[in-house]
């Protein structure tokens, strides 16, 4: 950030009276503006005992396998972002389950919250942000050319839980260092 966006002048980057962090300040009005991690909303769709994946057609991970999801809008709740998503990537009508994961991915400044989902209608597309959409089998989930590593965990406590027959949350932390991703689970509740 360069500029401030109340009046315009030139911001900076200091530790504010009374706050721990570096914050951008504008030096003219004072106002501090606060950058906070933006929430991507997904969910992972069964069908007939199958899986639907997007293959996505925008970067990042072009060409990657994917759960629908994405970056939530004002004005949406969680869920609704999740379904929303759904409808944009594989044309797909869903019914929002249970809360399923909960990934922190701190690299990245994003908090990936990931539902169970159902289709309501037998019918799926492909979407603008998608080059394909289809059902997977578990056996058949092409885990090599998942998208993300958020994406691989929930499918992955989607799938355990299944066979389980329990619905769990689980939580994971995602961070990198030295260019490899450090992964830590949290509870599962």
């Amino acid at each position: 950030m360069k500029f401030c966006s109340n009046c315009a002048s030139p911001v900076s980057l200091s530790v504010p009276p009374g706050d721990h962090l570096p914050r951008f300040v504008c030096a003219n009005c004072g106002t501090i503006h606060y950058e906070n991690p933006r929430i991507i909303a997904g969910c992972v769709i069964e069908h007939e005992g199958k899986i639907l994946l997007c293959k996505r057609a925008i970067e990042p991970r072009h060409g990657f396998w994917t759960i629908p999801a994405g970056f939530m809008e004002n004005g949406e709740s969680v869920q609704q972002a999740a379904a929303r998503e759904a409808m944009e990537e594989a044309l797909a009508h869903v019914r929002i389950g249970s809360l399923l994961a909960v990934v922190n991915v701190l690299r990245a400044h994003q908090v990936h919250i990931m539902f169970r989902a159902t289709l309501t209608q037998p019918s799926f597309g492909i979407g603008p942000e998608s080059l394909e959409s289809q059902l997977y089998a578990e056996a058949e989930i092409p885990w090599p050319e998942l998208a993300f590593l958020s994406v691989e965990f929930a499918l992955r406590r989607y799938l355990d839980d299944r066979a389980k027959g329990r619905e769990q949350l689980h939580f994971r932390d995602i961070d990198w260092r030295d260019g490899k991703p450090v992964m830590t689970d949290g509870d599962s509740q």
